[in-house]
């Protein structure tokens, strides 16, 4: 590993802070949510749907999260594995033997299954402010909606822009103007 002090210092890091403590606070967070795979997959299912703890957020990321997480996700929104893959650019022989071997996702697949987590969260915190969410399943709701052609992106739909980060930035872009009403 590089020389601590030679490390770039990490977007939000606050002022004054040094790259050497922001590396530290992240190893202690990688340490803390790395302990076991399955503590890992907890950590993972609890940031699935929020995303207030960004450093440690960041952390989980840069480690990898299960990639048991792609089925339980699958399972949670009532979508095939196979979609779910093919939305997110994901090659399937690579989560299969990801899932056999009990291995981590690479950073770039946990972004984005973290991705459709981060959705999730969004919807139901859309409906939560809007009204009574008791019987609302966001996860499914948000599966449906994903399939679904639209004319502001041309008739293509959610799912094929989720196999990128700047994708899935402009799904959240679209799930808001549904919030705000600019897009019916």
């Amino acid at each position: 590993m590089a020389d601590s002090k030679m490390a770039p210092k990490p977007a939000g890091t606050k002022p004054g802070a040094t790259a050497k403590t922001s590396l530290e606070s992240e190893r202690r967070l990688q340490e803390k949510y790395s302990a076991t795979s399955k503590e890992v997959l907890v950590v993972s299912e609890s940031f699935l749907y929020n995303s207030q703890d960004t450093q440690a957020r960041i952390a989980l990321i840069r480690q990898g999260v299960p990639a048991s997480i792609v089925a339980e996700l699958s399972n949670r929104m009532g979508m095939s594995k196979e979609s779910l893959l093919i939305s997110l650019g994901l090659s399937r022989a690579t989560i299969s033997r990801k899932e056999k071997e009990k291995t981590l996702l690479s950073k770039d697949e946990s972004e984005r299954v973290l991705g459709v987590g981060d959705l999730i969260g969004m919807v139901q915190t859309m409906v939560e402010q809007s009204g009574d969410a008791t019987h609302f399943n966001a996860a499914r709701w948000l599966s449906d909606w994903l399939t679904k052609p639209l004319p502001a992106l041309a008739g293509a739909t959610p799912a094929s822009y989720m196999d990128t980060f700047e994708g899935q930035k402009l799904v959240a872009q679209m799930l808001s103007m549904i919030q705000s009403g600019a897009y019916a």
